[in-house]
């Protein structure tokens, strides 16, 4: 039996950014990523490696503004994208959580793709951020609501301990992608989409 590769291309182009990104969920972790943001670049290697996921990205945008076009389009190319490699997403686990350690930091994440989507960030008392010159862990949450409203998750990001705003921001991604490699993954019991709606 021939097993249907899940992948997407979206193209989106504003007067602000023009973004190109190829995705695919039943990758090998293979990236290439140029976004003009040699940080958010960084994320989204990991992100791609330690999700499974193949991830090409080339994005331009207005930089000489500043980074926030280019960061927040860039979460809702790979969002779409997400959606679209999906299709009817019958036979998924639909839900994914994961808890990931990065040194000091603690970082948990509990998502669903059910097509009402939400972020709720959660700050444990104690945490602290560390100065980043060019990204920050605002920008980092600016990407992940861009990207949860346009790929139809509600997520809840837990920063349970942490000091240093790398790794912070490396934990989120990486747990995001182990979060999300479970939950975009073909359960053989789940017969149709997994919601007795019908429809996610």
């Amino acid at each position: 039996m021939k097993i249907k590769i899940r992948s997407a291309s979206v193209h989106r182009k504003t007067r602000e950014t023009d973004i190109q990104l190829q995705f695919s969920v039943d990758g090998t972790g293979l990236s290439k990523i140029k976004t003009g943001l040699p940080f958010l670049d960084h994320m989204l290697e990991l992100f791609s490696k330690h999700g499974l996921f193949d991830l090409h990205v080339k994005a331009k945008g207005d930089l000489e503004v500043d980074i926030h076009h280019t960061n927040e389009d860039t979460g809702i190319v790979l969002g779409s994208a997400l959606v679209k490699a999906l299709g009817d997403k019958k036979g998924i686990r639909r839900y994914g959580f994961w808890s990931l350690p990065m040194d000091e930091t603690l970082i948990r994440i509990t998502l669903d793709i059910s097509g009402r989507p939400s972020l709720f960030i959660h700050q444990a008392e104690g945490v602290s951020f560390s100065r980043l010159e060019n990204y920050s862990f605002h920008d980092a949450m600016e990407f992940m609501r861009a990207f949860c409203h346009h790929a139809g998750i509600n997520m809840h990001i837990e920063v349970v301990r942490g000091k240093d705003s790398h790794h912070i921001i490396e934990g989120v991604f990486k747990c995001l992608s182990k979060a999300l490699d479970y939950a975009t993954q073909i359960d053989p019991r789940v017969q149709g989409v997994p919601s007795t709606k019908g429809l996610i």
